[in-house]
């Protein structure tokens, strides 16, 4: 049995469940982020990131390269194109998924769930908007033509698809007149069952979240991608003032544990 570490919230730990059940995997998940749970996910995982699996006791953490693994145990069905050239589309659109969009949405959502003291800063959303509109336009390109992304179900719709579901709660959500491609694109993924039972279950953790206090609210947990896009935006100041006020949390060491 594979047992997963994530959390209802992560877009990461969202990805490796589609995949999962995509392949007809079980799986035993287990909410790494609960304070409760914290230090079982620090005993594989030194950075106390999700998700993160122990399949028998063989470890993987990081969701592309849990991905691979699973693809290793069980080739089919694949979500990886057999062409080459759609493979390495696919892996581009995991990696624009992971090091482009989740910085945007992720940043954003902190004034949705954690405790605050300030209001978002000023023209914060409007980069937002500025980025995800490129995606967009990158995005309704390469479906012409295509029901999915990379011709097939892939890694490619996989990871974009907790992202770009979750745009509209902050109002940055595809127009379907300019992007008719990315909004069919997203009604055909919300048919098949392993996407819908994603979406129902991030409904039903998010119900709940803010009542529960389970998790970690007030300090934020950052990592290289999502610090990027602060600093690239020139919210430099308002991550001094974070760091200095005391309310974020680092990764650990990455190194890997014992065999």
């Amino acid at each position: 049995m594979i047992r997963l570490y994530d959390n209802g919230f992560s877009p990461f730990a969202r990805k490796v469940r589609i995949v999962l059940e995509h392949k007809g995997l079980a799986y035993e998940p287990v909410d790494g982020l609960l304070l409760a749970n914290r230090d079982a996910l620090a005993k594989i995982n030194g950075r106390v990131e999700v998700p993160a699996i122990d399949h028998g006791g063989t470890v993987v953490v990081g969701s592309s390269d849990i991905v691979a693994y699973l693809e290793r145990i069980k080739r089919e069905p694949s979500v990886y194109p057999n062409d080459d050239d759609e493979w390495v589309r696919a892996r581009a659109w995991e990696r624009c998924a992971d090091t482009a969009i989740d910085p945007i949405l992720i940043n954003l959502s902190y004034w949705s769930w954690a405790e605050r003291p300030d209001a978002m800063p000023p023209s914060w959303l409007d980069a937002a908007r500025a980025d995800l509109e490129k995606v967009y336009v990158a995005l309704e390109r390469d479906l012409e033509g295509r029901s999915f992304v990379c011709g097939t179900p892939s890694i490619a719709d996989i990871a974009l698809f907790p992202h770009l579901t979750a745009t509209r709660t902050f109002g940055l959500g595809h127009d379907p007149a300019r992007h008719p491609r990315v909004h069919d694109w997203l009604k055909r993924l919300r048919a098949i069952p392993a996407f819908a039972a994603d979406l129902e279950r991030t409904r039903a953790f998010m119900s709940t979240f803010l009542t529960k206090h389970e998790h970690e609210r007030r300090k934020i947990f950052w990592r290289g991608d999502r610090i990027e896009w602060v600093l690239a935006h020139g919210f430099h100041e308002w991550m001094h003032r974070e760091i200095v006020e005391d309310r974020v949390l680092w990764p650990g060491l990455g190194v890997p544990g014992p065999r």
